[in-house]
C-alpha cells in the first residue's frame, strides 16, 4: 500500500454530502467482485457491523426503494414488507437497481441517487457512533455519523435485521 494518499475522485454521492454540509472521512480500498462488506471491513479494518450497504429493491409494483443494512445482517424482506405497508419486497437485478440509483452493483449509495426513492434504514444503525457507508464507487466507502441519513435522506426507521449465518 503506497504512503501517498490516493486522490478520491468527486462521486454524485460526495458533490451530495458536501452540497448537504455533511462531515465525512474517505476509506478507499482494494475491491473485491462479490466481497462485499467483509472485504470493505478486513481492508478498513473496522467491525462489518459498522459497514452498511445499500440494497435497492422494489415492491410488488416495481416501485425502487433502498434498504440500509448492517454488512454482516441480511434483510427480511417479509419484515420490511408488513413494517412499510407493501405485499411484498424483493431485491432489484443489477441492471434495474443501476438504472434505479445511477451506481454500479458494489458501489450504491443512498446519496445523491439518479431517482428519488424511499430509504428505509435498520434502527440499530442509527445508535451506532460511526458508520462507513458506501461513496458512490466500487472501492470507495465514507465515514459519517448515522444520524446524518435522517437529517438528509427521506429515510424512515425499520427493524428488519436477520443475522448472517455465515
Amino acid at each position: 500500500m503506497s504512503a501517498k494518499k490516493e486522490h478520491i475522485s468527486e462521486t454524485p454521492a460526495t458533490q451530495f454530502l458536501r452540497k448537504q454540509g455533511v462531515a465525512f472521512t474517505e476509506h478507499p480500498y482494494d475491491y473485491e467482485e462479490h466481497g462485499g462488506t467483509s472485504v470493505s471491513s478486513r481492508e478498513l479494518g473496522v467491525d462489518e457491523h459498522a459497514v452498511i450497504k445499500t440494497l435497492v429493491m422494489q415492491d410488488e409494483a416495481a416501485k425502487p426503494l433502498l434498504v440500509l443494512m448492517h454488512g454482516d445482517c441480511k434483510v427480511s424482506t417479509k419484515n420490511l414488507a408488513r413494517q412499510i405497508g407493501c405485499k411484498s419486497v424483493e431485491p432489484c437485478k443489477p441492471e434495474v437497481a443501476n438504472r434505479h440509483s445511477g451506481f454500479l452493483i458494489g458501489g450504491t449509495s443512498p446519496f445523491g441517487t439518479r431517482k428519488a426513492m424511499p430509504v428505509y434504514v435498520e434502527s440499530s444503525i442509527l445508535e451506532l457512533g460511526k458508520i462507513y457507508i458506501n461513496g458512490g464507487r466500487r472501492g470507495f466507502l465514507v465515514g459519517i455519523d448515522p444520524a446524518v441519513i435522517l437529517k438528509v435522506l427521506p429515510a424512515k426507521p425499520v427493524q428488519c435485521a436477520l443475522a448472517d449465518p455465515a
